[in-house]
This record gives structure tokens, sequence and C-alpha cells, in this order.
């Protein structure tokens, strides 16, 4: 079996029989494997604390048919224990891990963009420099722009007149200018748009002074976005607390 070597991301667990468990991870250079930890449930397991989710690891694998099999592992941070004190930083880096392991449709299909994004998520989350669910959402963003389904914000989704238009269509791709609005189109505020953009662009003075009515507007239109690509929703997107 071939050994290779890679730091990732946990982004997900199972137990496997009495005593190991099978590893979702996100990685930099070889995108998403799944892996088995063997013995890693035992007390004695060498390094079963270390593959637990939100924690960015550095692993030497060997590549297996269906699944491979983690022989070294050794952590890099563990960003798991500043977020799981927190339900708002928990429920929100759940959302993140759930988001990033669907964006990776393929196994072994590299994503270097999304995987900085996420430790990039990760790393905010748990040293709380902003509201968790400000980074939430500005990880959903940018993933979906990595993807090429940012919304568009400053021009119309449909013709490119330019502008912060008054009408949002998830089906359209964005906001919509009068002529082109389509039925059922929303009407949100200009400061929920606003943000969004702010939050995209990585404009954090302007995204933190906004008010929770607006950061809740927002929120509803991204997570709308995002699932409307996806085509089913996000089970973690629920319990994320939008105060």
């Amino acid at each position: 079996m071939a050994l290779y070597r890679d730091d990732a991301v946990v982004l997900r667990v199972q137990k496997l029989g009495e005593a190991d468990r099978i590893i979702t991870l996100l990685t930099r250079r070889h995108g998403r494997v799944r892996a088995v930890a063997k013995g890693v449930r035992k007390t004695t397991s060498r390094f079963g604390g270390r593959l637990e989710p939100f924690s960015h690891v550095d692993l030497q694998l060997y590549e297996g048919r269906s699944l491979d099999i983690v022989s070294q592992a050794e952590g890099i941070t563990p960003y798991g224990k500043d977020i799981t004190s927190h339900y708002d930083r928990y429920t929100s880096a759940s959302a993140v891990l759930e988001t990033a392991e669907r964006l990776t449709g393929e196994e072994r299909e590299p994503s270097l963009r999304l995987f900085l994004l996420t430790i990039g998520a990760l790393r905010t989350m748990a040293a709380g420099e902003h509201a968790p669910g400000l980074v939430l959402d500005a990880f959903l963003l940018r993933s979906m722009a990595v993807e090429g389904w940012a919304p568009a914000l400053d021009a119309c989704a449909k013709c490119g007149a330019p502008g912060l238009h008054r009408s949002f269509s998830v089906s359209a791709g964005g906001v919509v200018c009068p002529t082109c609005r389509p039925p059922g189109s929303a009407s949100p505020s200009p400061a929920a748009l606003a943000l969004m953009l702010a939050l995209l662009t990585g404009e954090w003075a302007d995204a933190d002074g906004t008010e929770s009515p607006v950061r809740r507007e927002a929120s509803g239109l991204v997570a709308a976005h995002l699932q409307w690509h996806l085509e089913r929703g996000l089970r973690s997107l629920a319990l994320v607390e939008r105060p």
C-alpha cells in the first residue's frame, strides 16, 4: 500500500467495531479522505484524542482500496477545546464542518482554497475574534465563491446592471434589478445586503458593527442561497442560534 503524509482538518468521526473509528478528513493536498483509525477508542491509544472534530492534525496514512489507514497522527492545533466550550461557537463550527464535507463531492479531489477557508474559520471561532454567526456566514459566502456559486450582491445577477438592488432571488443568483426581478423575489434591507458584501470581501469593521436583526436577515439569505445550490438542507444550520 502507498504511504503518504498530509495535514488535515477532522470533519467527522464514526464508530467502527469495538475499538476503531472511521475519520472523515479534509486534507491540504488530497481533498476529502476517509480513513480508519485502528484502536483509537481504546484508552491506550497513542493518538485517540488528536483525531476529534475541529482538530488540525498532521497525519501519515496508508492508501487503501476504499478506506485509508491512519498510521501516525500528530496534533497541530486542537481547536475543539475552545470551540466546544461555547455553544454558539460549537453549533457554528459544526455547520462549517458539514458544509466543507458537502462541498467536497468527490473524494481525493484537492481543494486547497476550501481547506484554508475551513482552517481560517475554525481558528477565528476558537479565538473569539468575531461573532460565531458572522464567521459562519463569511465562510459560507466565501466557500460558495470557491465553487462559483457566490450570490451577486453589487450588480444584477441577470443583466449585470451595477448597484445594490432591492430584490434578491435565490434562483436567479442574487440581487436583481426591477426589470429582471422574477416573481417571488425577496426584498431584503439594504443593510442586510451590505453585510453580506462585507462578509464576502472581509470588511470586518463594517460587519462587526451591524445589529442582530440585520445579521439574522443576512443569515437567512445566505442559508437559502447555499441550500438551493446543494439541493438539500444542512442539518447543523438548524441548530445555529442567531441572537
